[in-house]
């Protein structure tokens, strides 16, 4: 027999092998477990062995095992017993958990899932029943599947000391639905393209342009009037200037370009920044032109290629940074550059790791697949990581600042409360937060329910539209600190956008609880987890957008700035 995975053409009474892949509750998408840690009974064919075949599918935890059901191209089957259940109470008590806990199964016919539930209880809940006749109706188009359907009936009452027989039949049908189009039926339009998310994405939109019109307006005339009130200065001569009133942005010049508290790290995090930002662009315009939906781990499995591919990006950003800031431990940055990501990636998956095998999920990470990943980083990320570094240092790591640095920092005097760098980085992330949490709604019902994601067109519009929000944002946060006359603006423009992914982490805790019906350790590590590993990339991301804008904002008002 074949792995049908591979081919999508048939000839008529050729095998087509049905893949029973995963149970898991229906409430939390995400914990699933082996097909058979259920007690199913396998049909009588010959075990076909199956590999992941791509890193993506071994980490999302997809275990595709044969059923042992005799299907054939166009050859239908009538009701046929396949196995029977010898239910001790061992049995049914499994049974009976996975009933109580609704629990769905997940099959693969032809790259096509198929999901079905295990049973259900009556109204009382005293007495459990197990579906055991599963109906497939199969679509054909020509020589290519195009559809499947299952119906699960015969009802049995879950009763210890019986035999319970396990039966299927298959019923196949011309189809007009292209092979292209076969994915269509899993995906909700209504849900994804609602009335709600067009709205949203209108409304950032519309915040975007008032924001920039704002931060034009509110900046370039209060440029323009610094600008006017420094030129009149310079006509003054030394003591009445002494006299005048001198104060704002233009005051701290000398220190303005004073290398930032702790630059190696800080280095670090706006290098990663730079290439999860790369990574996100790239991956949102290949999942618009490929359907990555439509392949099992398609999407991870890119992620982590142009996660790879991209670490150039990583090495040059930070590297010339840090060259720029006066570093001289290079090599001990680059190595923190490289890995601060998936350090912080491999750990939260190590621990979740350790409960997923305690709970026996199919999410446990194999052995040979942590390998895999370890491999990736050493032999693939630290080696361009590297030659992104020696590029940034040696290309754009000379500082050529537009004023010269004071010998001796120039005290920062008291300022109002709402003033002060922790206030101003509170507040920095409520607007980029504002403008993509309906997106977010959307993201995560697709990732912990059973919708499919497929609108990247939204996806790429509100990263655009994060994007602008966070550097008008930071810009306008760091104009007021500079004001204030403190000249700490590179971590405050960080953190100040970074800080949206503190909104976003608590969003996540209104939607676990009002938006899941999840419970348990496993599932609550899991949900928490992974969300405290994206939120943390993209506040990275969007503190080092927030960065890379407010540079260029500082760098283009000092050197538009006659400096004596």
């Amino acid at each position: 027999a074949r792995l049908d995975v591979w081919f999508d053409h048939y000839t008529d009474k050729e095998e087509v092998v049905l893949w029973m892949n995963t149970v898991g509750p229906y409430h939390n998408r995400q914990e699933t477990y082996k097909y058979f840690s259920l007690p199913f009974c396998v049909g009588t064919k010959k075990t076909i062995s199956h590999y992941h075949e791509t890193l993506g599918e071994a980490l999302q935890g997809v275990e595709l095992e044969f059923s042992g059901l005799d299907i054939k191209f166009k050859d239908e089957v009538m009701q046929t017993t396949y196995c029977e259940i010898e239910l001790d109470k061992a049995k049914r008590d499994a049974f009976v958990y996975a009933i109580k806990n609704h629990y769905w199964y997940q099959m693969y016919i032809d790259d096509l899932p198929i999901w079905g539930i295990v049973g259900e209880a009556d109204e009382n809940g005293e007495d459990h029943y197990l579906w055991t006749y599963k109906k497939l109706e199969i679509g054909f188009n020509g020589n290519r599947i195009v559809d499947v359907n299952l119906t699960s009936e015969g009802k049995v009452k879950l009763v210890p000391n019986t035999r319970i027989a396990m039966s299927y039949s298959v019923k196949w049908k011309k189809s007009d639905v292209k092979f292209e189009d076969r994915f269509d039926k899993y995906l909700d339009p209504s849900f994804f393209q609602h009335r709600i998310h067009w709205f949203s994405i209108f409304n950032s939109f519309m915040m975007v342009i008032f924001l920039v019109g704002l931060v034009s307006m509110i900046l370039m005339r209060t440029l323009r009037k610094d600008y006017a009130r420094y030129s009149k200065e310079e006509e003054m001569d030394d003591m009445d200037r002494d006299l005048g009133d001198e104060y704002g942005w233009k005051q701290v010049h000398g220190d303005v370009f004073r290398p930032s508290s702790h630059p190696m790290i800080f280095s670090s995090l706006i290098g990663s920044g730079c290439q999860i930002f790369s990574v996100s662009f790239i991956v949102i315009i290949v999942a618009m032109i490929e359907d990555l939906y439509t392949e099992r781990g398609s999407m991870l499995s890119t992620a982590i290629f142009v996660y790879a591919a991209t670490s150039p990006v990583n090495g040059y950003f930070g590297g010339s940074l840090y060259a720029k800031q006066g570093g001289r431990r290079w090599i001990k940055q680059m190595f923190i550059g490289a890995f601060l990501i998936p350090a912080m990636v491999c750990g939260t998956a190590f621990f979740i790791n350790f409960i997923a095998m305690y709970y026996h999920a199919s999410r446990a990470i194999p052995f040979g697949t942590m390998v895999a990943v370890c491999c990736i980083c050493l032999f693939v990320i630290l080696p361009l990581n590297l030659v992104g570094t020696i590029l940034g240092r040696n290309l754009s790591g000379q500082p050529n600042f537009p004023c010269r640095v004071n010998a001796v920092p120039r005290p920062i005097p008291e300022k109002k409360w709402f003033m002060e760098p922790a206030v101003i980085v509170c507040l920095g992330g409520i607007l980029p937060f504002g403008s993509i949490f309906i997106e977010m709604y959307f993201i995560f019902t697709s990732f912990w329910a059973y919708k499919i994601y497929y609108v990247y067109g939204f996806m790429m519009l509100v990263l655009v539209i994060l994007c602008i929000v966070t550097v008008c944002v930071t810009i306008v946060c760091t104009y007021f600190l500079l004001n204030a006359e403190d000249y700490r603006w590179q971590w405050t423009s960080f953190l100040s956008a970074a800080s949206t992914a503190v909104y976003v982490y608590m969003y996540s805790f209104y939607y676990y609880f009002f938006k899941t019906k999840m419970y348990g350790l496993f599932q609550t590590s899991f949900y928490f987890g992974y969300m405290a590993v994206f939120s943390s990339s993209l506040g990275i991301m969007c503190g080092a957008v927030g960065y890379v804008g407010t540079s260029a904002f500082v760098r283009k008002i000092y050197t538009n700035v006659k400096i004596d």
